[in-house]
């Protein structure tokens, strides 16, 4: 099987198992990580010898397009989905994620045997010659939470075990990392900011002021240990904290009163101090100067470290009880997009009647896969049901009728000379139809009809 990704996916799976478990060796570190959740999986078809298989070939080309081409995603984002038991599928979103800012993910499956559905989240590579970089793995029904070492775009990967059919739900948060270091306040008291110019620009503002009224509570934004409380000429008095998770140094200037003493450790939220305006804040109204420095680095932005971000997903608006169903657009040419906003990227123009199959909805939206393997969003009102037919096509010599709207695809039924044939859709040179036996298929357009 020729495909490029396939030798990324298999090869650190042969490598580990051959290394039984070693630590990494030379410059192939990479190869000898211990097995996702997903890759062990994948590994585990090949030793049972179904990686040769279609169906298994399917999955690992499954779980690859899912990082090529996956759709676009805008936080908070919450889909309800179904997965298909004869087909091998992986959902793949990407969405850009901040330095500062943390991801919570979660997918739940229904059911009370429920399929393992693998969870996987991949750095985006800057050019599409490289393989997207996995940095957190696990399954549904587990929160998966991942704070960025730097911006960038990242993708998510959502794919079931083979042979499992089921309704699943993704939900997608970013929040700050950090608890905003003044009680009571929101970014809306920020009011002087990150790199502005001070003393006529003879440096700059290494940090946000966040103003409130004198004595205001100032809190510890992490689980970190005090380093220093100390009083400087500029900053006033001060506390210096060392976040313990992160290895980041907080700042906190101008305070009328320090609460806590170097040594101490303190949790997100506890009272660390109150808001002054001392050092040389003297002039201005009180108001907490708050930074962040990094070893190595210097001082950073801390907005996305605090600000605070959407949490609430919208939630799902459409008929979710009839996920997996074929359903075929109504009306005059329709926009499929890349994601579920009417500002989204057009990736395809639908003509009426083409069937579509609606694989998890959104708000008021459909993600619906096209009879070509095709996906994207439309608004679940631009869909109608199949039952009703289109016409009735008389076929003029034997048909076959086929599984898929492709030259030369697998034959599922006959439809003898004369047939009538009920139209549910088009597709291209494609008519959707019901075939004798009663199932659904794909004849070539262009017959005699009535």
């Amino acid at each position: 099987m020729d495909r490029p990704f396939l030798h990324h996916l298999l090869l650190p799976l042969a490598l580990t198992a051959a290394a039984g478990g070693c630590g990494p060796v030379d410059m192939m570190g990479e190869y000898f990580r211990e097995p996702t959740p997903h890759e062990a999986y994948g590994l585990g078809l090949s030793q049972a010898g179904l990686g040769t298989t279609a169906l298994g070939q399917d999955w690992v080309h499954s779980s690859e397009e899912a990082l090529i081409r996956p759709l676009a995603m805008d936080t908070p984002y919450r889909e309800e989905g179904y997965f298909p038991a004869e087909e091998a599928l992986a959902m793949g979103y990407r969405f850009p994620l901040k330095r500062g800012q943390r991801l919570r993910v979660r997918v739940d499956v229904d059911g009370p045997d429920p399929a393992r559905v693998f969870v996987d989240l991949f750095r985006a590579a800057p050019d599409t010659l490289r393989h997207p970089v996995p940095v957190l793995s696990g399954e549904a029904g587990a929160d998966l939470v991942f704070e960025p070492g730097r911006t960038g775009d990242y993708i998510l990967r959502v794919q079931p075990e083979l042979l499992r059919e089921g309704h699943f739900q993704v939900t997608v948060l970013k929040e700050p990392s950090l608890e905003f270091p003044v009680a009571g306040r929101t970014s809306s008291a920020i009011l002087s900011f990150f790199g502005a110019a001070r003393d006529g620009g003879r440096r700059e503002h290494h940090g946000v002021d966040i103003f409130a009224p004198r004595g205001t509570p100032v809190v510890a934004a992490a689980e970190a240990r005090v380093t220093r409380v100390d009083t400087t000429q500029v900053g006033g008095r001060v506390i210096w904290l060392r976040d313990t998770l992160r290895g980041t140094s907080l700042y906190y200037a101008h305070l009328d009163e320090p609460l806590v003493r170097a040594g101490a450790v303190v949790h997100p939220g506890d009272t660390i101090g109150l808001v002054g305006n001392t050092g040389n804040a003297r002039t201005t109204p009180p108001h907490l100067h708050f930074g962040i420095y990094l070893r190595r680095e210097g001082p950073v932005d801390p907005w996305d470290f605090i600000v605070e971000l959407p949490s609430r997903p919208e939630p799902v608006e459409v008929e979710v009880a009839g996920l997996g169903r074929w359903v075929r657009t109504r009306g005059g040419e329709i926009h499929l997009r890349d994601r579920p906003s009417s500002r989204a990227r057009v990736v395809a123009d639908l003509p009426p009647r083409t069937p579509l199959r609606i694989m998890g909805g959104v708000g008021p939206w459909y993600r619906v896969r096209l009879p070509d393997g095709g996906v994207g969003f439309l608004a679940g009102r631009l869909t109608e049901s199949l039952e009703e037919p289109l016409w009735l096509e008389r076929v003029a010599e034997d048909q076959p009728i086929q599984a898929l709207p492709v030259p030369g695809g697998s034959v599922m039924d006959q439809a003898p000379d004369g047939t009538e044939l009920p139209v549910l859709g088009t597709f291209g040179d494609f008519l959707y139809v019901v075939g004798p036996g009663g199932r659904a298929g794909w004849v070539t357009a262009g017959r005699d009809g009535d």
